[in-house]
């Protein structure tokens, strides 16, 4: 038992591998097992792919890369889901470079702030998606991208397949290589690009799925979003590191999700709650032959016991939670499927093997006594290697003695079980995603009636919390109407960062040094005591 809210790293074999090891061994030893499935809507377009396939086209595009471009170089990538998407991601791995995952919610604001600041070489994008040309905008701000040599459309996906060469040579790859900028957003508003490495991401995934019992050639079915660590790699790395099939959806759709179950002998899935009861509710959950499920992977957000015992009970499935952040690779602490239904239930599990952990007093960083609260702190191999130029943000989220702060509070029982209670800073976790309000403040005071903004989560029982905005008008202006607030931020960001709840008012709490007291207006709104003139529907 534990005596202070200190885990010291348990064993465990932190392997000095890269995901190209893992591809490279799958295709060795199996290299006719299912590895990927491109799981569109309509059956008959569905592409699969071998262990042997697959390295033999990721190898492709590493090569067409290496002709184009030098290692340690950024090539984004901006589309929604697709097996081109992976192949992409993990041909970007080969050749050494370092991709950047970009949401294809993004507008012209954040894409241009991303592409700038991460200094990206090459854009690979789709040419439109959910009716928004993404090709004329990525060309539209390329005049202030100096870096920005190449903007290549999946719609060449072929040709730029068939250009590489052959006798092209590979650089050789190292597990701490940077392998991924991941952006995330931050308190000054503007998106910061977390550098995961090749060890952080495999060994992660790998125990990840070793907690959720996914065994050699299991099958995970994926409806998370690719550009999020979820989809990206805490599933897919995990499948590959199992010699396991990755069924990629191009989206969530409960529907399509029981059927690839059924169709592809689906063992594990990564669902934040939002989505599970989705599942669960669909009419499809009683006819579907689900008997191939066994995990329910969820997090993201606050996932209540009597979904568990739900989930648990329904699909005659194990279940396991997870905790973390992009920071850290994804995920550092995990419920097992054998723990009991009350650490299930009440806690995130234990931390992940070879992970130091401790939660701290704010004021000296010190351990707290069991079961007391502070700030979830973490050091070890997983921490990332900074923010991608910028010392200043990283030195503020890692510690001179190597502590990443996640920012979350919690506390920590003798056994080493983590409980989530709250958060440090101001995000807003809603559906599973993290909304920085910052960002979104940032955006809501250009508006010329808006003189200041306070962005905050309201409580919300199908999506954690929903975004709300409370306004302060400038004097002499005319209060704008929601549905033309809604446009103006609209145009600038993603739609599901828009607010949904509006309150306007005279004053604002603030501190004797000018600062908006959130914490009141949160504790006003999850008391229902905090007057909101309109709530609009959310975008999902």
């Amino acid at each position: 038992m534990l005596e202070t809210s200190h885990w010291p790293a348990e064993p465990g074999e932190v392997r000095a591998v890269t995901v190209c090891d893992l591809l490279r061994h799958a295709a060795e030893t199996v290299p006719e097992r299912l590895a990927l499935v491109d799981c569109v809507v309509d059956p008959a377009e569905r592409r699969t792919w071998t262990y042997a396939q697959f390295v033999g086209d990721v190898e492709r595009v590493a090569r067409a890369l290496t002709q184009r471009y030098e290692p340690g170089e950024r090539i984004a990538v901006w589309a929604p889901n697709s097996a081109d998407w992976i192949i992409l991601q993990q041909g970007v791995a080969m050749a050494g470079m370092v991709l950047v995952a970009l949401n294809p919610a993004y507008r012209t604001r954040e894409m241009a702030f991303v592409l700038k600041q991460s200094g990206a070489r090459a854009v690979f994008c789709v040419d439109d998606f959910r009716g928004f040309d993404m090709r004329a905008m990525v060309e539209s701000i390329r005049g202030d991208l100096p870096e920005l040599h190449d903007v290549h459309s999946f719609s060449d996906w072929s040709a730029f397949l068939e250009s590489a060469d052959p006798a092209t040579v590979l650089p050789e790859i190292d597990p701490e290589d940077i392998i991924q900028i991941q952006y995330t957003s931050g308190t000054t508003g503007f998106p910061k690009g977390a550098m995961l490495h090749h060890m952080g991401l495999v060994n992660e995934a790998t125990f990840v799925a070793d907690r959720a019992a996914f065994d050699d050639g299991d099958v995970y079915v994926n409806a998370m979003p690719m550009y999020h660590i979820g989809g990206g790699a805490v599933t897919s790395f995990g499948a590959w590191a199992r010699r396991g099939t990755f069924v990629l959806l191009p989206g969530f759709d409960p529907a399509q999700l029981l059927e690839a179950f059924e169709s592809y002998g689906g063992t594990h899935t990564l669902v934040v709650p939002t989505m599970l009861i989705a599942l669960l509710d669909h009419p499809d959950s009683a006819t579907r032959d689900l008997t191939s499920v066994k995990t329910i992977l969820s997090g993201a957000a606050s996932v209540p016991a009597a979904l568990v015992r739900r989930t648990t009970t329904q699909l005659d499935c194990g279940f396991t939670i997870l905790f973390g952040q992009t920071e850290t690779h994804g995920v550092i602490s995990q419920t097992r499927v054998t723990d009991a239904p009350q650490d299930q239930a009440d806690t995130v599990g234990q931390p992940l093997p070879q992970l130091e952990v401790k939660i701290a007093d704010a004021e000296t960083g010190v351990p707290v006594p069991i079961g007391a609260e502070g700030e979830i702190c973490v050091r070890g191999y997983q921490n990332m290697r900074g923010y991608y130029e910028m010392p200043a943000e990283s030195a503020d989220t890692i510690d001179a003695d190597g502590w990443l702060h996640m920012g979350d509070v919690g506390s920590m029982d003798g056994r080493g079980f983590l409980k989530v209670t709250g958060r440090v800073r101001d995000m807003i976790l809603r559906g599973g995603l993290n909304l920085y309000p910052a960002e979104i403040e940032a955006v809501l005071i250009e508006h010329p009636a808006i003189e200041t903004a306070a962005v905050i989560g309201v409580p919300d029982a199908r999506w954690g919390e929903q975004v709300g905005a409370v306004l302060r008008l400038r004097a002499g202006h005319e209060r704008p109407t929601v549905a033309e607030l809604t446009a103006f931020v609209r145009e600038q960001i993603a739609p599901h960062k828009t607010p949904t709840y509006w309150s306007f008012v005279d004053e604002l709490p603030m501190t004797p040094t000018g600062k908006i007291q959130k914490f009141l207006l949160r504790d006003q709104a999850a008391a229902g005591a905090l007057q909101f003139d309109e709530v609009r529907q959310p975008a999902s």
